[in-house]
């Protein structure tokens, strides 16, 4: 999603397989060698290691070496679980970028996704702060684990752990003689939850990498309040987006929406361009969105015959599949989770309803989109600003992903979310590392300020990470065969975008 400020609230029953059409990125990962040791495992899911090769993580979390969460420290439940929001899902993801994969703009190391050592600015003068010690620098995630939609956004928490397995093991020397420790947070799907994270993450973290909450509104002034630097994955909210401490590594701005949607089916599909149909749950971003949307294509040159919102309890799509019949509509975009894509993939097949474009956005790049709406998931296309992880051979970050992921957190599933966790966390420990003895939680801020063009070497399309800008390019790919495989080309399509005021 890119999150035109509409990060995926999907619901997530189970996670299946991750089919890798590429053969070269499937050995790759069966050659990543044997597991990391559990200390190691311990050191980047949180900070402290306890008995049994376990790690405590906030909120008396115990977070075992696997990545999973067993219980808390004194045996209670860990907590209490937020309340906020519903098993809905909110749908939407900005991209920006110029062409196909490749370069990357400020920020970006010169290597490309290599193995080698990022390089360190002069060390002198550096001085410990919140956070940071003569041996580490703790850096804090604060996603979605647990509440009405469990496991979230656990793939952006579990990308920050293999990535600071990834630079401990690939950088000994660390950030001026300091590791990264990591100390996790569940925001619990909850506003509240996300606030209180923040406060402890002012007086105990460095900086926030990589986090992702469908709430996020909540620690939005406090991080801005004691100057903590937050790398996200994403903002989804206009307060997250506001913050002036807070950057998204895919960068969103929630009314601006990429004409690149537009063109391609303008240019590919002209009468369907005129017969335009948007489903939407009304829920959060998903909601917003599903009004934004239709508004930005319209006044691309489209025409929409059909705009409905769905609520999350209803379960009889018919009504829904029969209107886009009635109304001749042959173009139809949906926003929501997965479990409502399938839920609309399925009635349509059974109405015997088909478009010339059944359109998604990066929400639905998932296994379990496929796995779950079987056939009738064939022909939908959605729209996405990063390298598939199907063509992870051709993209040696997105692989690094992927296998440390693999070697943190075995059978873990990769997703949108966790890729852009995994450029911010990149993001992060580049900047840093370039400011050597100047770091500081202002000197950072102020870094970040300056990055353009974010591409976490071709990992992803150009992100407006300083600037806060919705970038305008994405590329499509489209299920054939119960996979998920390039339409209309690899590289992206850039084409500015459009205001809704």
């Amino acid at each position: 999603m890119t999150v035109v400020r509409s990060p995926r609230f999907a619901p997530r029953a189970r996670r299946t397989s991750l089919t890798i059409a590429a053969s070269g990125l499937a050995l790759l990962l069966a050659a990543c060698g044997s597991q990391l040791d559990p200390n190691e495992v311990a050191v980047a899911g949180g900070g402290t290691v306890g008995s049994g090769g376990v790690v405590v993580g906030a909120d008396g979390e115990v977070i075992s070496a696997d990545g999973g969460t067993t219980g808390s420290v004194d045996g209670s439940t860990g907590g209490d679980t937020g309340t906020s929001g519903s098993g809905s899902s909110g749908s939407g993801s900005s991209g920006s970028g110029s062409s196909s994969g490749g370069g990357s703009g400020d920020g970006s190391s010169p290597d490309g996704g290599s193995d080698e050592p990022i390089p360190t600015g002069s060390c002198d003068g550096f001085k410990n702060s919140t956070g940071i010690t003569d041996d580490t620098i703790t850096i804090g995630n604060a996603s979605d684990v647990s509440g009405p939609v469990p496991g979230l956004f656990e793939p952006a928490q579990d990308a920050v752990k293999a990535f600071v397995n990834y630079y401990n093991k690939t950088n000994p020397d660390g950030i001026c003689g300091r590791s990264l420790v990591l100390k996790n947070y569940d925001s619990r799907t909850d506003a509240s939850a996300d606030q209180r994270n923040y406060l402890d993450m002012c007086d105990n973290v460095f900086a926030a990498v990589g986090s992702m909450s469908a709430f996020d509104s909540g620690g939005a002034k406090t991080a801005e309040g004691c100057g903590l630097p937050d790398l996200r994955s994403a903002g989804v909210t206009g307060e997250r987006q506001a913050c002036k401490t807070c950057f998204g590594a895919q960068s969103t701005i929630a009314n601006q929406f990429e004409n690149a949607v537009a063109d391609y089916i303008l240019k590919n599909f002209p009468d369907a361009a005129q017969k335009a149909a948007m489903l939407y749950i009304n829920a959060g971003a998903a909601q917003e969105n599903g009004k934004i949307q239709p508004q930005a294509q319209t006044q691309r040159g489209m025409k929409f015959v059909y705009e409905q919102g769905i609520d999350v309890a209803e379960f009889n799509y018919a009504p829904f599949v029969q209107e886009l019949k009635n109304r001749g509509a042959r173009h139809t975009q949906v926003l929501g989770g997965i479990p409502q894509f399938i839920r609309v993939a399925q009635t349509m097949q059974q109405q015997n309803y088909k478009p010339d474009v059944f359109m998604f956005d990066p929400t639905a790049y998932h296994p379990d989109f496929i796995e779950g709406a079987g056939s009738a998931a064939e022909g939908a296309t959605a729209f996405i600003n990063f390298v598939p992880f199907e063509e992870a051979s051709s993209s040696p970050e997105t692989a690094l992903y992927l296998s440390w992921l693999q070697q943190t957190k075995p059978g873990a599933k990769p997703d949108f979310f966790g890729l852009f966790a995994w450029s911010a966390a990149r993001l992060f420990v580049e900047q840093a590392s370039k400011l050597g003895g100047d770091l500081s939680r202002a000197s950072l801020v102020t870094a970040l300020t300056k990055v353009d063009n974010w591409t976490a070497n071709g990992m992803h399309s150009p992100q407006h990470v300083g600037p806060r800008k919705t970038g305008d390019c994405w590329r499509f790919v489209q299920v054939k065969g119960g996979k998920w495989v390039p339409v209309g080309g690899t590289k992206y399509i850039c084409s500015g975008v459009t205001v809704v005021n």
